[in-house]
């Protein structure tokens, strides 16, 4: 599968989040969190805690990294790797591109 339109450039504003739930080629549904960065980059990240299993799109964007509401867990969205205690496992994250104004998700590929 190609990548997926999933928002417009402007829908979100800098430290702003959006909970999207994607269909992968496989028919499977992936829970990615779409964030848009304090610097207005957008990333896209796996929403579910590795830690706590709850939904990090409801979490604090600080910088480039997104910190779970739950248990204080933070992850780096570049590379989805916990950047605090208590998570010690990553989280997959998803490259991001754009077309115009649009912008687009690869769930199908897993950022290494």
């Amino acid at each position: 599968m190609t990548a997926q339109v999933v928002a417009e450039r402007d829908d979100l504003e800098p430290g702003e989040t959006l909970r999207l739930e994607l269909d992968a080629a496989d028919g499977s549904l992936v829970e990615v969190a779409l964030v848009r960065a304090e610097d207005g980059e957008y990333y896209a990240i796996g929403d579910v805690c590795t830690h706590g299993q709850v939904s990090l799109s409801e979490g604090e964007v600080d910088g480039t990294s997104i910190e779970c509401w739950l248990h204080g867990s933070t992850f780096d969205l570049k590379t989805g790797q916990p950047e605090s205690l208590p998570a010690i496992r990553p989280v997959p994250t998803y490259p991001v591109s754009y077309d115009g104004d649009q912008v687009l998700i690869d769930i199908d590929r897993i950022v290494p």
